[in-house]
């Protein structure tokens, strides 16, 4: 365990018995534990542009990628979205997204899930076209956030390469940032990124009740 988790560790479980302090007692550890987060935030790199994966079978994948764009956006920032698989049906977030057309650009470029489409070849067709798209808002000093919605499960389906991706990614600014989302996140793009967060599956009410696709909690 590295230093900085570790003191995290301690501090938790400092935090964890304080019930049983005085408030002078309380007082103290708080003060030690600002002291220790003041110190990491003191040495910390003032900005970076970051490669964030969205991975795991659980669900809130692009969920936590939107509430990104939606804070880029409150900053004025501009950003972009394309989607790779998602597209046969419009999804809700690109109307609510078009309250902002000076700053975010939408894309959705895919043709729904491959069951639906049962053609490969077009989703391949259509996977490269959306990867372009996507590499012209990568390069684009302009765009502050660019999200790669579902870019991971095509590349698990065979659709993009890793390499190529990488070779992309190597190409944005070093300010700007890029979100990367889907399930089977391969390895290599795991040990590029700079922030990666697996969502896991606990329960899943379509699985475990039946219960069909929502609007406003899915769609």
């Amino acid at each position: 365990m590295n230093t900085e988790n570790s003191a995290d560790l301690n501090l938790d479980i400092e935090e964890a018995s304080s019930s049983t302090l005085t408030d002078e007692q309380y007082r103290q550890k708080m003060q030690r534990r600002k002291q220790v987060q003041d110190q990491r935030i003191a040495k910390a790199i003032p900005d970076k542009g970051l490669i964030i994966v969205h991975t795991g079978n659980g669900k809130g994948k692009t969920t936590a990628a939107l509430g990104m764009i939606l804070r880029s956006l409150g900053h004025g920032y501009k950003v972009a979205i394309v989607q790779f698989i998602k597209g046969a049906w419009e999804p809700s977030e690109k109307k609510v997204f078009s309250l902002w057309p000076d700053q975010l650009e939408f894309h959705a470029m895919g043709e729904g899930f491959t069951w639906e489409t049962q053609d490969r070849d077009r989703d391949l067709e259509k996977a490269q076209t959306a990867w372009q798209k996507g590499l012209e808002y990568i390069r684009n000093p302009e765009f502050k956030l660019v999200l790669l919605d579902e870019i991971n499960i095509a590349i698990k389906l065979g659709y993009l390469r890793v390499e190529e991706i990488l070779l992309g990614l190597a190409q944005k600014p070093i300010d700007n940032h890029i979100i990367l989302t889907g399930r089977g996140a391969p390895l290599d793009l795991i040990e590029r990124a700079d922030l990666v967060t697996e969502m896991t599956l606990v329960k899943h009410p379509f699985r475990d009740q039946g219960v069909k696709a929502q609007p406003g909690i899915e769609f």
